[in-house]
């Protein structure tokens, strides 16, 4: 029915040009759901990602120039997936190992993401080569680039599903003392769980930034919510134990299309927030 409605409202809606347009909007905050996902599925929570992304978006246009070749490109793209796993392993060592409770800690590396960003970049601005910028644009053989991450994305998540390191975070979510009987090494599991999700927030944040060709050290501050809130629409547990990455996955779609019939029916924006708030 939505997509109905969206598609009265917006009868252009299944045309590739807009199609394109949705799922670049719509990759990057699955990839990051897919990451809280994660966390969440551990018992976790991770409100400091919208802060990850802006960390990682503003260090990759400092070292990424429209001038940039190959080389300096991997560079960038190394250094921010490392900066992603360093900033979910600070919080991962704050939460498993320090036995610190996950909204406190995350909350506040929130500040410290966010100051740190603001601190490399204090206004918006820098350029990516333009290559980059009109790939992600792209559609191979007719398809949307950003239609191959997704699937991509979906792979990823079968494959790590099969893994130790997720039947393991399954257990933690779903009883960590009985986990923990069972020998399964709790603390170093869920810091497993927190570097993940540094490492997605840094994927998605590359994806931003493919999208929007600069930096913003606010880009990734209305983003916290809206992945947790996917998480819960696809059917993961907040208390953990239960749930995966395809719900998550679905849940940016469902998002993505509300947000839509907000904009073209002309409501008032802080209806999505409303919204968002009554689903958590």
């Amino acid at each position: 029915m939505a997509i109905g409605l969206n598609y009265y409202l917006q009868p252009n809606f299944f045309q590739p040009r807009v199609l394109n347009g949705n799922l670049r909007v719509m990759l990057p905050l699955m990839v990051l759901a897919a990451g809280q996902a994660i966390v969440i599925i551990a018992g976790g929570i991770d409100l400091s990602v919208g802060a990850m992304v802006s960390l990682v978006n503003v260090t990759l246009v400092t070292l990424i120039t429209r001038e940039s070749g190959a080389p300096d490109m991997l560079l960038g793209a190394g250094v921010a997936l490392l900066l992603g796993a360093a900033a979910g392993a600070l919080n991962g060592i704050c939460v498993a190992f320090l036995r610190l409770q996950p909204i406190v800690t995350t909350y506040a590396t929130s500040f410290l993401f966010s100051g740190i960003a603001l601190l490399i970049l204090p206004r918006p601005g820098g350029s990516l080569p333009r290559a980059l910028t009109t790939f992600y644009r792209s559609a191979p053989l007719g398809i949307p680039a950003t239609a191959y991450g997704i699937v991509v994305l979906l792979l990823l998540w079968v494959l790590l599903r099969r893994t130790r390191f997720m039947q393991n975070l399954y257990a933690i979510g779903g009883n960590a003392a009985a986990a923990r009987a069972s020998g399964v090494r709790v603390a170093l599991n869920s810091f497993g769980s927190y570097v993940a999700m540094g490492v997605f927030a840094a994927l998605a944040a590359m994806m931003l930034t493919l999208s929007s060709g600069s930096g913003n050290s606010r880009l990734g501050d209305a983003m916290t919510l809206p992945s947790i809130v996917a998480v819960v629409l696809g059917g993961t547990r907040l208390a953990g134990g239960r749930g995966g990455v395809v719900g998550a996955v679905i849940g940016v779609a469902i998002l993505t299309i509300i947000r839509n019939l907000i904009t073209f029916a002309n409501v008032p924006t802080w209806y999505q927030t409303l919204f968002d708030a009554v689903i958590i």
